[in-house]
């Protein structure tokens, strides 16, 4: 019964699943290679226990004469030599052609034995076993059973003088030792394949369990990856651009002999900058957005649409309706997770405003309620602009693509169309408890 072995993987991706094919193929070789080895170790014992018991008995009985006694040693010999040789080899690696060879020396000589005296049938417990133990497929075990037991009965006959009444009398014996030999191998048999079943199945649930890993390791890196690349988006990209607008405005101030307003810009820059290691430290920390720690979700967008307008002048009206309840970050975690969904969201429709709008106004609502009739409660969030609207033909960027995964990550859905009296309109509906996350 051999296993297959495990070979590491050459890819820092495959580490793992390798790590895990070899644990696998380890404990298929725990479960059935090494049992079996020790059993053929017993087996090597016991068939050198019975020889030489035999040969004792043998020369104990006294019922064979001094050639008679050599002839039957010399003939376990050659099968201590042939067991040597080919038969305990081929127990082991499992060789049919060294087990074919033995099993011929085998039957030879367990008949040779019998035939100079009656107790070397003795070998015969050592004999039709070894034969079930080596042989594959079974069938060729029945078959060399058949010979040792015609082998064995003409060695019988023949020690009798070899008549017709000794060889009548001598074959009903041997039938049921044939008989009794084939059942019991027949269930040996039967045995070491469902042995070696479990061993197959184990093997291959190992393997199953290590790709699984593999593939549940790699999603959870292109996931992680994803996450970290909106969170940059939403917060340190959109806060850099901030910076450097802020930056430019403070050198035309500069420029124009503004002093004041320079130093306004330059305090602005100050403050964005702050914030986007604030952000930056949180995402390390993978700790919630600093804007909702200890904050209501409410507060959060009040202070980003304070710095909207500080930023760019474009006045940010807020409507917060029924939605700021006094429930903060940091309890359920659905609704936290939820929270963050909003905020983001609202991060990303105000930067692209700044970028793409050319907006006058803008209004944010948050409001609690049902989106459809009958549906469970959700909160939802509008962000309106006057500006330019959508370009015709519009495709979701990074950006929007990013919201709209946030948003189905919570249940929740997202719509982006132009507004009524023109501009654009983006609304997020989440559930209120958190949906799925």
């Amino acid at each position: 019964m051999t296993t297959a072995d495990g070979a590491p993987g050459t890819e820092p991706a495959a580490s793992s699943a390798a790590s895990s094919g070899a644990a696998a193929d380890d404990e298929v070789a725990r479960v059935t290679s090494d049992p079996w080895d020790r059993q053929v170790v017993w087996w090597d014992v016991g068939f050198v226990l019975i020889v030489l018991l035999t040969a004792s008995a043998m020369a104990l009985g006294g019922d064979s004469n001094a050639r008679e006694l050599w002839t039957a040693y010399a003939a376990m010999a050659v099968m201590l030599v042939g067991y040597a040789v080919w038969g305990a080899p081929a127990a082991r690696s499992r060789d049919q052609r060294r087990a074919l060879a033995y099993t011929v020396v085998l039957i030879v000589g367990t008949a040779v034995a019998v035939a100079q005296g009656g107790l070397a049938t003795f070998l015969l417990f050592a004999s039709f076993t070894q034969l079930w133990m080596l042989l594959e497929p079974p069938r060729r075990a029945v078959v060399a059973s058949v010979a040792l037991g015609v082998a064995t009965t003409f060695a019988i006959a023949a020690q009798q003088g070899f008549d017709v009444p000794t060889l009548i009398e001598a074959a009903p014996q041997m039938g049921i030792a044939i008989a009794f030999s084939v059942l019991l191998g027949l269930w040996f048999a039967a045995t070491m394949r469902r042995s070696e079943e479990r061993a197959r199945l184990l093997h291959e649930l190992r393997q199953a369990q290590a790709e699984l890993a593999e593939s549940h390791h790699a999603a959870g890196v292109t996931a992680e990856r994803e996450r970290i690349a909106r969170e940059i988006h939403d917060t340190l990209a959109q806060g850099f651009t901030s910076v450097v607008t802020q930056a430019q405005a403070a050198s035309a101030a500069l420029d124009r002999g503004e002093q004041d307003r320079a130093r306004e810009r330059l305090l602005v820059v100050e403050q964005t900058a702050r914030d986007n290691l604030a952000e930056a430290r949180a995402l390390v920390a993978a700790f919630a957005p600093v804007p909702l720690q200890g904050s209501t979700l409410a507060e959060a967008l009040r202070r980003l649409a304070e710095r909207f307008t500080a930023e760019t002048g474009t006045p940010v009206t807020l409507d917060v309706g029924g939605a700021a309840g006094p429930a903060r970050t940091g309890g359920a975690t659905g609704q936290a997770a939820a929270d963050v969904v909003l905020l983001r969201s609202a991060q990303e429709a105000l930067a692209n405003v700044r970028r793409h709008a050319g907006a006058r106004a803008v209004t944010i609502l948050l409001a609690r309620g049902g989106s459809v009739p009958g549906a469970p409660p959700d909160v939802r969030l509008e962000v309106t602009d006057d500006g330019r609207g959508l370009p015709p033909g519009q495709v979701d960027g990074l950006g929007l693509a990013g919201m709209r995964e946030r948003v189905s990550a919570v249940g929740g859905t997202l719509v982006v169309e132009p507004g009524e009296g023109g501009g654009t309109r983006v609304e997020v509906h989440v559930p209120a408890s958190g949906g799925a996350a």
